[in-house]
């Protein structure tokens, strides 16, 4: 993967709230996708995930190769051009927790530097706003922390407000994304389902 996968097939949104509460969502998200890395035993790397035909280390290399772009978009304000391949390949090494643990403090670190947020940002998808952009990767930390939840047999209850931020973030484009490697067609939520059980639900999980 080379770049955002949801950029590739929706459009860019602005996000939700103020720049404060996008900041403090997008870090919320990114410490739970990593909580749930630094859980993943030396045998579990291979095994399958939700996603299909990816492997738990499959999984965590995209979310890691994302958090490698933020930087160079956000801050550079680099296009997708400019970048080209620099992060195609395997980024993880033999040390996969760590590989992310860097890769997600530098994209933090780019979202939170003053006026960021504020910036425009060159994505496969079109320009848009770097608070939309941050608000679809902690749309795509939310749904993919519980991807890794369930392949490493971990706890797949995650916090209601990150869920329901997700939700309203991924709504307007979701038809768009059906189909494609990590979200399926949707499927009818329960009655009476909380936001992750119909997040999940509306990108092809079977929670």
């Amino acid at each position: 993967m080379s770049q955002h996968e949801e950029d590739k097939n929706g459009p860019d949104t602005e996000g939700t709230g103020n720049h404060a509460e996008i900041l403090r969502r997008h870090g919320e998200a990114i410490a739970l996708f990593g909580s749930r890395v630094r859980r993943v035993r030396d045998d579990q790397w291979d095994d399958p995930t939700p996603c299909a035909e990816w492997s738990v280390r499959d999984l965590v290399g995209h979310l890691t190769v994302e958090q490698l772009w933020v930087p160079r978009l956000v801050r550079d304000g680099a296009t997708i051009e400019e970048v080209g391949d620099a992060y195609d390949g395997d980024q993880l090494g033999d040390d996969p927790a760590g590989a992310w643990d860097r890769a997600a403090v530098a994209a933090v670190a780019a979202f939170s530097e003053p006026g960021a947020l504020d910036r425009t940002v060159h994505l496969s998808s079109g320009t848009g706003t770097a608070a939309g952009y941050c608000s679809q990767m902690t749309m795509d930390a939310v749904v993919h922390s519980w991807d890794l939840s369930r392949a490493i047999r971990a706890d797949e209850n995650l916090p209601q407000d990150l869920a329901a931020a997700a939700l309203r973030e991924v709504e307007p484009y979701a038809d768009e994304l059906a189909g494609t490697s990590m979200f399926a067609d949707p499927v009818t939520p329960p009655p009476g389902a909380d936001d992750l059980t119909r997040l999940l639900c509306l990108l092809g999980r079977r929670p």
